[in-house]
């Protein structure tokens, strides 16, 4: 459960961000494994920026301090490390096996929303389609407290090395598909490759030319495009 976590919780009902509170508390000196967990959000951000959608009591929604010592030229081993601690934390929780399609890392926040009991009813019509839960409409076999703190402790488990690249390559469905890889400032047709030593998408643009994406989001395409 959260109880037995070693680093301070702040647990609320409700926040605009996760996120925006976990800054705000590291910016006032909140020591390394800080974690921030609500059970609403009215202000959820998730990849480039986007709503993330929070309804009541029906998802985890978490941030974690982090002070791993490292340069920023390896955050993206932060990422990485985040989505293996979620999968892992669900797997010995849940029994459930999951797949990663990305991370998202802002600052040294790590925010985390993972949706549990959700059901399609609970999000925009524009999300029905793509969005999913663990346990939709429920019950959920653990409560939402005692995910949460087995994800940060996976989490704090591999800082400061993160060293479980084999592990999200191995877990990672999207090398080997045609994606639409949107950057924030262009959205193009591309392959996804590999995951390269840095835990960056490697993927084949048209014409032939690669690149090593450490930033922006990528969709799976339901069709090939002509990539050359």
């Amino acid at each position: 459960a959260v109880g037995e976590y070693d680093a301070p919780i702040h647990l609320y009902d409700k926040l605009e961000s996760s996120n925006r509170t976990a800054k705000t508390l590291a910016l006032e000196g909140a020591p390394h494994g800080t974690m921030v967990l609500t059970s609403q959000q009215t202000a959820g951000r998730g990849r480039l920026g986007r709503r993330f959608e929070s309804p009541a009591g029906k998802g985890i929604y978490l941030s974690l301090v982090l002070r791993p010592g490292l340069p920023m030229t390896e955050a993206q081993a932060v990422t990485v490390s985040a989505a293996v601690a979620v999968c892992r934390a669900v797997k010995r929780l849940c029994g459930l096996d999951l797949d990663i399609e990305s991370g998202q890392l802002e600052w040294l926040v790590v925010g985390i929303g993972l949706n549990l009991t959700s059901r399609p009813e609970d999000w925009p019509e524009e999300l029905r389609s793509i969005a999913g839960s663990l346990y939709p409409g429920g019950p959920a076999p653990v409560s939402r407290a005692a995910l949460a703190g087995a994800i940060a402790r996976e989490l704090l488990g591999l800082c400061p090395a993160f060293d479980c690249l084999d592990e999200y390559r191995a877990r990672c469905f999207v090398p080997g598909h045609w994606v639409t890889v949107c950057t924030g400032t262009e959205s193009y047709a591309a392959k996804a490759v590999a995951i390269d030593d840095a835990g960056r998408l490697i993927v084949q643009r048209e014409g032939g030319r690669t690149e090593a994406l450490c930033h922006g989001e990528v969709s799976i395409r339901p069709s090939p495009l002509a990539v050359k």
